[in-house]
């Protein structure tokens, strides 16, 4: 869920720059602003690198099962709050303000958002400091590239940053426990995850379809926006439909343990966008002068690799579908 909460925010603010009426540069620029902050709360995952430390590396699996289970120690708490995000979009903001006053600002964004870091260390200890310390140090990162980058000013920061620090918990909603969205109060807003299906591979398959949609809208509003691109898909995305034989083959994922299904999809979407990314970079060394083609080529790849993710979602859902309701049947006349 990381990117989709990056691409939501990108989506939905250049969408609505475009609603009302703003250039088309201004409003990618806008959502790519927003889509940076939207991504500084799951810095909160510095810490499962404590779990790869500490795993026996008997394999991949185990690996990723000691990053995830340290990741939840912390993981959609304190950076995740909304109580926070206003306090930290204002803190932000003030390193992106301009002119004569830079240096109070600063000064004062570094007091306000030194404000949560005490805050956090003082509820949750040194585990606090760090992971608070690092969300602080992400989102000035974001304000600060802002400020040398761009012309926005600390207004348009601190509106940015909200929107993308409010916007990011709800999507956690649909996977694991649900964000701690008024940390430091002990008030639980959601005590338990929005449920999809009953069934929990079903579940999962719903969560990754909401992320699909994401990207989608997030292609669609770059479509939307630019001149230079347009929705071409090479025929190999096809090639997604036969993941779907893959039901029959795994073990049904879920969300305690999706890693055999997440990195098998997502391999079949990156195998069939590669003949187009290796073009293009040879093209891009060959001929210099052609970068807007090549770069046309490599958004090309990017829509064929995701239409390939997407049939090859929906084909393994199909059947899995399709097998589970086979299953059930045949329970019944065994049972009757």
């Amino acid at each position: 869920m990381m990117v989709g909460h990056a691409l939501l925010a990108f989506a939905l603010v250049a969408l609505c720059g475009r609603l009302a009426n703003v250039d088309r540069d201004r409003a990618l620029l806008l959502g790519v602003v927003a889509g940076a902050f939207a991504a500084v709360p799951d810095v909160d995952m510095v810490y499962a690198l404590v779990g790869v430390v500490h795993a026996d590396f008997t394999g991949v699996f185990a690996v990723t099962k000691a990053f995830w289970s340290a990741s939840t120690v912390v993981h959609r708490a304190m950076t995740h709050s909304l109580v926070v995000a206003p306090v930290a979009a204002l803190g932000f903001a003030l390193w992106a303000v301009r002119g004569r006053w830079v240096h109070h600002a600063r000064l004062l964004g570094t007091l306000l958002l030194g404000t949560l870091v005490l805050v956090a260390t003082v509820k949750h200890g040194l585990l606090g400091f760090v992971v608070m310390g690092a969300f602080v140090f992400a989102g000035v990162a974001v304000a600060l590239a802002v400020w040398w980058r761009t012309a926005l000013g600390a207004g348009e920061t601190f509106a940015l940053a909200l929107v993308g620090l409010v916007s990011h918990p709800w999507g956690d909603l649909f996977t694991g426990e649900p964000p701690a969205m008024l940390w430091p109060l002990d008030t639980l807003l959601f005590a338990e995850r929005v449920v999809l299906a009953p069934d929990p591979t079903l579940h999962l398959l719903g969560a990754f379809a909401l992320e699909l949609l994401t990207v989608w809208l997030a292609v669609w509003v770059v479509l939307d926006a630019s001149e230079e691109f347009r929705p071409t898909f090479d025929a190999r995305a096809l090639a997604g439909l036969a993941y779907g034989g893959v039901a029959f083959l795994i073990p049904p994922p879920t969300l305690d343990v999706s890693y055999h299904f997440v990195f098998s999809i997502l391999a079949v979407g990156t195998v069939v966008a590669a003949p187009d990314v290796f073009r293009a970079r040879l093209l891009r060394s060959v001929r210099r002068l052609r970068r807007d083609w090549d770069v046309a080529r490599l958004f090309s790849a990017v829509l064929t690799g995701l239409a390939a993710v997407t049939l090859a979602l929906a084909a393994y859902a199909l059947l899995y579908t399709a097998a589970a309701l086979g299953s059930l049947g045949a329970l019944g006349v065994f049972v009757g």
